[in-house]
């Protein structure tokens, strides 16, 4: 029999205490570190749903694999189970480690782009249009109408939009994009797939007019998962078959490995191009490391080449969809508007539509996470105009196309009675809405402003 409850693939062996607080200590720690949660003190966090980004649980085998680590400078065997590994899972012919995806992308862009430059995405998430833009080329998000309609049902809206790249190959010329770059899954646009179909068609539109093509691949067992389930041909096949296949039509990828590595740190570029690997292995030594660790330690490498492959376990992906899902369910039936449907690693909720009263440039997404942490103790991320607002020099700002608040899920971490306490949150600060007042912005940064900026209430 096909019983209808999906467990937990994993017995829990290890157990870490979780630190409560009371709301008028949160509130002096909110004042404290100028109401961005970036700043808190772990401690101060009940449930920590800030990112997936190397926050998750790692295995038994992943733990005794670690023993294993060779911390030889140059050469060490833990690099060749790493390279092995990448190459077995993407069938790419160079693979350079690096600390983790932003080092990746930093290495990739600093060889590749310049001034006048444009780079193509679906959507740049926030450490990859910023090492675009430092380097002086323009990031440009040419996702599929669907993919800005929050409440639209849709299979694959993380999709790029291929008469949208048509037409920028047409406006900018091809010259000028020095590559094109599909984010999977589509992290900023709500955690939301690509098909397999349009990840042919963009490599198709990327042969055409000889422009490299590169997968921004963190989450790429997750979007293999959703290709299998949601996409017609492809449910007899395992997520490593489907991953391949992703990486076949592509001629590179940057990968943090501490999203589907289900790692803690780590990452590495993947690549066929000879030159260009030379160029980043050249640039890998100058700021991360000898390119058999390039910043990895020996046993970090241990942890990612396990990772890679439980992360490709259909049991756990499964349980993984299900969990997001589960959220999901909970707070839509409590009328709390979601981005549908939900995506693979985490819930994003809608901001602009939770708290139409608050205008954008109120920064009405931050002003929820604030709320959540006020109420229940529980630490998401603004995924709106403070990450993605456009300012210009005149101090004017043009808004994010959503406000999102990103509840992100730690693998393996959190049990279902966590996840029920956040439903119940949600749905407090949902009956609560119309007191919610919005921000104002009184320092920040040029870059990345979202991490160390400091707000005030208004």
């Amino acid at each position: 029999m096909q019983f209808k409850t999906i467990i937990d693939p994993f017995r829990i062996k290890s157990v870490e205490p979780v630190q409560f607080t009371t709301r008028e200590e949160r509130a002096a720690a909110l004042e404290r570190v100028h109401y961005n949660l970036f700043g808190l003190q772990s401690q101060e966090v009940l449930i920590d749903m800030l990112t997936d980004s190397g926050t998750g649980a790692m295995s038994k085998q992943q733990w005794a694999g670690m023993m294993l680590g060779d911390e030889s400078y140059a050469g060490s065997t833990s690099y060749q189970k790493f390279e092995d590994t990448v190459k077995s899972i993407t069938g790419f012919k160079h693979v350079i480690p690096t600390h983790q995806g932003r080092a990746a992308e930093r290495i990739l862009f600093s060889n590749i782009a310049g001034k006048g430059d444009v780079v193509p995405s679906n959507n740049h998430f926030d450490t990859t249009r910023a090492n675009i833009e430092f380097m002086g080329a323009e990031a440009r998000d040419l996702v599929i109408d669907e993919g800005r309609q929050p409440q639209l049902i849709h299979p694959f809206k993380g999709n790029m939009d291929p008469a949208k790249l048509r037409q920028t190959i047409r406006e900018v010329g091809a010259e000028n994009i020095p590559i094109v770059m599909l984010t999977i899954t589509n992290n900023s646009g709500g955690g939301q797939p690509v098909s397999m179909a349009n990840i042919r068609e963009i490599s198709g539109i990327c042969r055409e007019a000889g422009i490299p093509f590169f997968l921004d691949a963190c989450r790429f067992a997750e979007n293999a998962w959703f290709i299998k389930t949601r996409e017609e041909g492809y449910a007899h096949k395992t997520p490593g078959e489907i991953a391949y296949e992703m990486f076949s039509y592509a001629d590179g990828c940057t990968m943090s490995a501490k999203k589907d590595g289900l790692a803690n740190i780590g990452g590495f570029i993947a690549l066929n191009d000879d030159h260009l690997a030379v160029e980043c292995r050249n640039l890998l030594i100058l700021t991360e490391g000898f390119p058999t660790y390039g910043g990895m330690a020996g046993y970090d490498m241990e942890a990612v080449a396990q990772g890679l492959c439980e992360a490709l376990d259909p049991h756990y992906l499964q349980y993984r969809e299900r969990t997001v899902a589960y959220l999901a369910e909970k707070v839509t039936a409590a009328g709390i508007p979601i981005v549908q449907p939900p995506g693979g690693h985490a819930l994003f909720i809608d901001a602009k539509a939770l708290l139409p009263h608050i205008p954008a440039q109120q920064y009405p997404a931050q002003a929820l996470t604030i709320a959540l942490y006020l109420e229940g103790g529980i630490r998401s991320v603004e995924i709106g105009s403070v990450m993605f607002g456009k300012v210009h020099d005149d101090g004017s700002e043009t808004p994010a196309a959503m406000e999102l608040v990103r509840l992100a899920f730690p693998r393996r971490v959190y049990t279902q009675s966590h996840i029920d306490y956040v439903a119940e949150a949600l749905e407090h600060i949902s009956e609560v809405r119309d007191r919610l007042r919005g921000v104002k912005i009184t320092w920040q940064p040029p870059f990345l402003r979202h991490f160390t900026a400091q707000f005030a209430p208004l």
